[in-house]
């Protein structure tokens, strides 16, 4: 009785052979792998970011603010055509998203963020928002 195992009626067993098979991500050879590597850095008054994202148009760049939340996404589009002369030879198209999500340790002014993009990094100027301390009411 050691070897058990569990039998789906409603399935088979090429169904379980090509399970996650098509949700696997899928890497073509020569192209590059997309990411966005950040550095984060804080001082008294804001957060700055540094995110890496090569290749990438600024029209094509989101970021979300929430609080302490910073969402950074970006759509990357590739499209590459060799031709010998009239004749197309290979054309390829890539197409493809990538996102990163992070909190802070303290919430940022929306209305005072800045970012700006040059050549595949973007920078994010941050302001701490400032908190209101509790006030203590005396008692007459």
């Amino acid at each position: 009785m050691a070897n058990i195992s569990r039998i789906n009626p409603t399935g088979n067993a090429l169904d379980d052979l090509f399970r996650g098979f098509f949700m696997q991500p899928v890497k073509f050879e020569g192209q590059p792998e997309i990411q966005i590597r950040m550095d984060v850095s804080e001082d008294d008054q804001a957060y700055t970011v540094h995110a890496e994202i090569p290749g990438v148009k600024k029209e094509d760049i989101q970021v979300h603010i929430d609080g302490n939340q910073v969402s950074i996404g970006a759509e990357v589009k590739n499209e590459k055509e060799v031709k010998e002369g009239e004749k197309l030879l290979r054309s390829e198209r890539y197409y493809g998203s990538v996102s990163r999500a992070f909190s802070l340790g303290q919430e940022v002014d929306e209305n005072q963020a800045q970012a700006k993009y040059k050549d595949g990094v973007l920078e994010l100027t941050l302001p701490k928002k400032v908190t209101v301390t509790a006030k203590k009411l005396v008692i007459q």
